[in-house]
């Protein structure tokens, strides 16, 4: 009976969804293209070389920066390295489980990875301290506290925020091939800041920051990663259907004019620390 009834509920939330599309409402209250309340706080893990909170809406995404001598690829020896991981841990959803990264998890870590790395927010060349033997390693570390919805965007600012307030170690080099830590802090070099704007396909509609009940029921998912008001530098189409030329149009400029919205956020919240 519970789960006959669980389904009736699940089915009439799913049409009310649609009615309310259909009107250019969502069921919560926001228009189409409106994103949730955002909150950004950077410096929330004291031991981290950087670090930020954010919560969407009801989704909470946490970041950590560690940042430590390592040695370069082969095939890119005067750069540095840039690793991101994701983990949702099982407090953050009654499904989530410890235990190795399911896809979903790799996806997170790969689109954020993607953003930064694309953006050239970091330019790994700034990361070499003696080329093909020591170059700095910059570990982004991303933890889910609470699904729902959205986690893509939520990562992403979470993830640059934190890198942006980031401090490294400063090295001097000591005789050929060897460096020494000089005990002092310097600011990681950042330069463009990315925003990733997540759009969900439902009842061929564009729906902007959807919530978990939006993403049950999307039929795509688009994430567009812009730098400036003119420019893109990342994309991530998810899930089997299809977008319309228009939809794409649509979704393109939602990203670039919800970009500026979020990136003066971003760099609002990175001032207001940096003061403390």
């Amino acid at each position: 009976m519970a789960s006959k009834k669980s389904l009736v509920v699940e089915y009439l939330k799913y049409e009310q969804m649609l009615k309310e599309i259909s009107k250019g409402k969502r069921i919560d209250g926001r228009k189409l293209l409106e994103t949730r309340s955002l909150s950004i706080e950077p410096g929330v893990i004291e031991k981290a070389n950087g670090s930020a909170k954010v919560t969407l809406g009801n989704t909470e995404v946490i970041a950590g920066i560690k940042i430590q001598t390592g040695v370069p690829f082969d095939d890119t020896p005067d750069k540095g390295l840039l690793i991101v991981t994701s983990e949702i841990l099982p407090i953050a959803a009654s499904w989530a489980e410890p235990g190795p990264p399911n896809a979903e998890v790799i996806e997170l870590a790969r689109v954020v990875d993607r953003g930064v790395r694309e953006s050239k927010m970091i330019e790994l060349t700034d990361l070499c301290i003696v080329e093909g033997k020591k170059v700095l390693a910059v570990f982004v570390d991303i933890s889910v506290l609470n699904v729902d919805g959205n986690l893509f965007d939520a990562a992403s600012y979470a993830a640059v925020a934190a890198l942006l307030t980031a401090k490294m170690p400063k090295y001097k080099i000591i005789k050929e091939g060897e460096i020494e830590d000089t005990g002092k802090q310097i600011p990681l070099v950042t330069k463009l800041i990315p925003v990733s704007t997540t759009m969900a396909l439902i009842n061929d509609a564009i729906v902007v920051d959807p919530t978990l009940d939006e993403e049950t029921v999307m039929e795509a998912r688009f994430t567009i990663t812009t730098t400036t008001k003119n420019s893109i530098c990342a994309g991530q189409k998810g899930f089997p259907g299809g977008f319309s030329l228009k939809q794409i149009e649509l979704a393109v400029d939602t990203a670039l004019k919800n970009g500026e919205s979020i990136r003066k956020k971003i760099k609002k919240s990175v001032e207001l620390a940096k003061k403390k």
